[in-house]
């Protein structure tokens, strides 16, 4: 029985013919609508012309490769991309990042990795209501961690968090700066706005607090990761 249709449309670009064939089974199966081009020029043609909410977008590719197509699509949309490739190595998905990627899928993957990462970055993007980079300013996003900070909102995974004023102070200020460490003086005298003395303790005890309520599990945070001996930063996350 097929799934019914969620409204949301996945371009699948990759030149192996097999695989762009695959993929449009799987998504389509979930219900996705998936249109195929088979290099990055014909990608950029089918978004010019209609809505798409998330690319597919394989790296080696003839006439237009993924990491130029990515950087094209940069300059006129905020649709999430996710690269597919063989390439594995560290500066390969740094690279992938850097000019524009969600996130970075390793050639071969399972269907149910494919589902979660396409689930999740247009999740991410729907919350967002699509909307081009400038109104997002002050909406910060990491993983499924999303801080509004003009209507005063936090949200794991699409579910509500209720912080208290001063938590969500601390939280605003390490998830605006992601993979900057901060101390726990540097905290304290941001979100205070007075000297700080001794507030190791108290620092502490309010990412404790913020952990429970963000982190799947506490004692093993994804979000709000210790740097030892030097303070507390906000990991950067796909």
């Amino acid at each position: 029985m097929n799934m019914p249709k969620n409204n949301y449309t996945v371009l699948v670009c990759d030149d192996d013919a097999d695989i762009t064939a695959a993929l449009d089974i799987y998504l389509s199966g979930e219900g996705y609508t998936v249109i195929r081009s088979a290099n990055g020029a014909e990608a950029l043609e089918v978004i010019a012309k209609q809505t798409v909410h998330l690319v597919l977008l394989d790296v080696m590719m003839p006439v237009m490769d993924g990491i130029q197509t990515a950087i094209k699509i940069r300059e006129s949309s905020n649709v999430p991309i996710i690269f597919l490739s063989a390439k594995g190595e560290e500066a390969d998905k740094v690279l992938g990042l850097h000019v524009g990627g969600d996130d970075y899928i390793i050639k071969p993957f399972t269907p149910m990795e494919l589902f979660a990462r396409t689930r999740s970055a247009i999740r991410r993007y729907s919350q967002l209501g699509g909307m081009p980079a400038h109104e997002t300013e002050g909406v910060y996003i990491t993983g499924d961690l999303l801080l509004d900070s003009k209507k005063k909102i936090v949200s794991v995974d699409g579910a509500p968090v209720t912080l208290t004023a001063l938590e969500f102070n601390i939280l605003e200020l390490l998830i605006s700066h992601p993979d900057q460490v901060f101390s726990s003086e540097q905290i304290y005298e941001a979100v205070r706005q007075e000297p700080a003395y001794d507030v190791r303790r108290i620092i502490s005890v309010h990412i404790s607090h913020i952990r429970e309520k963000i982190e799947v599990n506490p004692k093993e945070p994804r979000y709000l990761k210790l740097a030892y001996g030097l303070g507390y930063k906000v990991v950067s996350l796909p």
